[in-house]
């Protein structure tokens, strides 16, 4: 047999280089895609190492809070204690800046503004006390502080209004409220002597912004962190992220204005961002920023809080204004693919692939005390897969029973006793995932062999997709001590048929008028279901995955709202037709 000649594109370059493949025992084929059409979330970012803990030993990589802001039809992504930012001309590659000047630090829950693409404004000191920083040009980095400072702020949200009037926002506290004040932006941002009260929490009432997993805690009380304002046909969205950062539950609510001072009224469709189920969850202390298309686009913030509760990546998702003027985020299927900002006419939308390997049988070259390979495909970002060594004889096979057409491969490594601290340059990883349809002959499908990039969530589109039974990850670096991966999650479409109609839906609210008990016909070829909810049977904005149950124990829903209801179920073949819907008083 000859020489096999094909046109490969390596992401993130953009090139197209051609392969002489030979074929013998193995038959190469190359399948990554570079220039993809889709993302998925958690966000592949070259997260730092955090210093949070590093006087106890603990090391963990993590990125929160992102504020993101459009500067000269760029973007700019500002992580707390990053040792820097990331910039981006497409909202979907992002490439990290160290600046020439910056938090020794890291900036914590930082707050960014765009002031009329003149210059941008950043602050987010950790100490609380804070000047003001600002600069013409962020690539570069040569950040200059306001000669003045704003004290006793956490989590700050600075916001220029059309009229010129500047304002801070802040709160951060299980007791204390969103405050908010003037400054004078043309006097070293001096604040006004009054400071307004806009809202608290009200767990009584709102039941998702009571605290623990799944808002399960009695005693303590949630979290109202991170504002942030935007202003849209000229009213005022002000977004407040509850109950904590360490559950699946943080998510972010809207209160609305005609003033950025207020009064404010609460959104009834809260949360208005929310990811409570399925592999990488939460979506809290967020941005909304408008990206191509002027579509507007919500960073948030996923949960891992396996080393520390503080242990986190960032999220994206698509949010859209209804015609009652409610906004409104799609997090249904939000850890699977969906198309990048940069696709027209299908930004943010569901591929439509599915999950091919979710509890498939897997092996593994070797594993280390109770962290078994079963865990790489149990959808859960926190449980994973310890090595006995890290070197380039650790593999992971899957058998996913049924050959299936394969479009996309997420890889998600964990960190395990890492012993790493701060920005630590020319971290990469390198690895090789080959298909096979009959476990004799495989094709790569992903190559990152020679690879100079840090991946920690790496998700690679093939740019042909590829029908195969069996896949294979062959370890041959990783920056880290130990090699660990939590999740290897491969995407496409199954050969059987999708899930039917769901039956029996019903939806029991209890007593306690913020919790329901929803409960349906459990169904053979399923993986799960995706439950929805409204506030009408045309604004089922919310979504929680459920895999292998038939019930789900909600204790998010608002006491004196009604709610509708509907059930899609799927599994690796797609997502059945919609139940019919279910209104709740």
């Amino acid at each position: 047999m000859g020489t096999l000649i094909l046109k490969l594109k390596f992401c993130s370059y953009g090139l197209i280089l051609a392969a002489l493949l030979c074929a013998g025992s193995a038959h190469r084929i190359h399948a990554q895609s570079t220039q993809m059409s889709t993302y998925c979330n958690p966000l592949n970012l070259d997260y730092t190492y955090m210093i949070y803990n590093a006087h106890e030993g603990i090391s963990y990589r993590s990125g929160a809070d992102p504020a993101v802001v459009k500067f000269r039809g760029e973007y700019y992504m500002f992580v707390t204690r990053s040792m820097g930012y990331w910039h981006s001309t497409d909202l979907s590659n992002w490439t990290f800046i160290t600046p020439e000047k910056w938090y020794f630090e890291g900036s914590n829950a930082p707050a960014a503004h765009n002031y009329k693409d003149q210059v941008l404004y950043v602050t987010g000191n950790p100490s609380g006390s804070m000047s003001i920083l600002y600069t013409d040009n962020p690539k570069k980095g040569d950040w200059k502080a306001v000669p003045a400072i704003l004290h006793n702020l956490q989590d700050p949200a600075l916001f220029i209004d059309d009229d010129e009037q500047a304002y801070i926002f802040w709160g951060s506290s299980n007791k204390f409220p969103i405050r908010g004040k003037k400054l004078d932006k043309n006097l070293r941002f001096r604040p006004s002597k009054e400071t307004i009260e806009l809202f608290n929490l009200n767990a009584e009432k709102h039941g998702w912004e009571r605290f623990g997993e799944d808002h399960s805690d009695k005693v303590l009380r949630g979290y109202i962190e991170g504002p942030w304002l935007i202003k849209h046909n000229n009213k005022y969205y002000m977004q407040y992220a509850a109950p904590g950062t360490q559950f699946n539950v943080y998510g972010d609510g809207i209160y609305t204005s005609d003033a950025p001072l207020g009064p404010y009224k609460y959104a009834p469709n809260n949360p208005v961002v929310y990811k409570p189920g399925g592999f990488a969850n939460g979506a809290g202390h967020g941005s909304v920023v408008i990206g191509p298309g002027e579509q507007y686009w919500h960073f948030g913030t996923v949960s891992i809080s396996v080393n520390v509760n503080w242990e986190r990546r960032i999220n994206l998702f698509p949010v859209y204004f209804d015609q009652d003027g409610l906004m409104y985020s799609n997090t249904s299927f939000g850890d699977y693919p969906h198309f990048t900002p940069a696709i027209s006419g299908k930004r943010g939308q569901f591929a439509g692939w599915m999950l091919l390997s979710y509890k498939k049988p897997v092996k593994a070259s070797s594993f280390a005390e109770n962290f078994v390979v079963d865990n790489v495909v149990d959808e859960s970002i926190k449980t994973f897969w310890l090595a006995e060594k890290n070197d380039d004889q650790q593999w992971i096979e899957i058998d996913l029973v049924n050959p299936g057409k394969v479009f996309a491969i997420q890889l998600n490594y964990h960190d395990y006793k890492s012993d790493m601290y701060g920005r630590i340059p020319g971290l990469f990883h390198r690895y090789v995932i080959e298909g096979s349809a009959d476990h004799e002959r495989w094709i790569t499908l992903v190559d990152r062999k020679d690879s100079f990039k840090d991946v920690p969530n790496d998700y690679v589109e093939l740019s042909s997709p590829q029908t195969v039974r069996y896949i294979r990850y062959k370890n041959i670096k990783v920056p880290t001590p130990h090699l660990a991966i939590s999740g290897l999650r491969v995407f496409g479409l199954g050969q059987g048929k999708a899930p039917v109609v769901v039956k029996n839906l019903a939806v029991n609210r209890d007593q306690d008028r913020r919790d329901a008990r929803i409960t349906w016909t459990q169904q053979e070829n399923c993986q799960g279901y995706n439950v929805l909810w409204g506030i009408a049977p045309d604004k089922l904005y919310n979504s929680w995955l459920v895999y292998d149950k038939n019930y789900l124990e909600m204790k998010s829903l608002t006491f004196d709202q009604e709610y509708y209801f509907a059930l899609e179920a799927f599994n690796e073949n797609g997502i059945s037709e919609r139940t019919k819907v279910v209104k709740v008083e």
